[in-house]
């Protein structure tokens, strides 16, 4: 099926109400009817769950050198991992704000599914550099915080702008997911008939009515996040990058660094965005609201940052 910049964003058929009623219906309703493939992923996820706890209880057994940690080796394959998981939680941020400020509509179908898997991705980045520290229990002291010790943390550590960094772009990124969500909120207390979801989720939509006041502040406040949002993605890897940059070891010392890995977060994180959208995009049977224009353009954007990277 050949596609332009004219296919519509949702399939012909659908309404509002459509939209709404459908999407709305599957955690309110679907759920309830549990499938074998929803044991299945629970079974692998769990699976690889003890495998992931496994492997760091070797860690505090053995120490920082089953990383491969040594001299001049000074990174190990905690920071690898940290690295990828960064990066591919640039993709939730860029889709969402960058897209937002350039008026791009068709995020609207993927921006949600975007910034849930940021978060996720962001939270398993943040374990990696407290594994790195060799006594991960004492990961408080990378934070400036009031002590009896009178230590402040060493701001010349690549590990303390990671704590910095990490914790900016979570706090900045779950406001902005969190923000958007407040209208859905409100949309599944307004359909939900148990009365413990209802007050769920009237708690967790503050309120909101639809009003023209409501809308008029919630626009006004989603492109500030917005605009916070995007230079943080740019600055975040660029910190990852300088982790490695900072040292004077030949072919790490480099000014390129910074802006090569932004290029390969985005690039990984939209790669990423499409392995698990398109499988759930049949799963969930939601062809109709993710459509081929949605695939096509993050497409474009993985062989634009692509070139980049190569």
């Amino acid at each position: 099926m050949e596609t332009t910049d004219k296919t519509p964003i949702v399939e012909p058929g659908h309404s509002y109400v459509s939209v709404t009623d459908i999407i709305s219906g599957f955690p309110l309703t679907r759920l309830r009817d549990t499938r074998l493939g929803w044991f299945a992923a629970t079974f692998i996820a769990f699976a690889i769950v003890m495998v992931f706890l496994y492997a760091v209880t070797i860690l505090f057994v053995r120490g920082v050198g089953v990383f491969g940690i040594n001299i001049p080796v000074g990174w190990g394959f905690d920071i690898i991992n940290f690295v990828w998981w960064i990066g591919i939680g640039h993709a939730g941020t860029l889709i969402s704000a960058i897209l937002l400020l350039m008026r791009q509509e068709w995020r609207t179908s993927i921006n949600r599914f975007a910034e849930a898997m940021t978060l996720f991705a962001v939270a398993n980045a943040a374990l990696f550099p407290i594994f790195h520290l060799g006594r991960p229990w004492l990961f408080f002291y990378l934070m400036p915080y009031p002590n009896s010790l009178a230590l402040w943390p060493q701001f010349r550590s690549p590990l303390v702008w990671d704590v910095f960094a990490i914790t900016t772009y979570m706090l900045v990124s779950f406001l902005f997911w969190f923000l958007g969500l407040v209208p859905d909120l409100a949309t599944m207390r307004d359909k939900a008939t148990n009365k413990w979801l209802k007050r769920i989720f009237a708690m967790m939509s503050f309120g909101w009515r639809g009003s023209a006041r409501h809308w008029k502040h919630f626009q006004s406040l989603y492109l500030l996040f917005a605009a916070i949002a995007t230079p943080l993605v740019i600055s975040v890897h660029s910190i990852v990058g300088m982790d490695f940059a900072y040292g004077v070891i030949p072919g790490w010392h480099s000014t390129i660094f910074p802006p090569y890995f932004v290029a390969g977060a985005v690039f990984s994180g939209f790669a990423m965005v499409l392995t698990l959208l398109i499988p759930l995009r049949v799963f969930m049977g939601w062809k109709d609201f993710i459509t081929l224009r949605h695939l096509e353009n993050m497409a474009k954007v993985i062989i634009l940052t692509g070139l980049i990277v190569g």
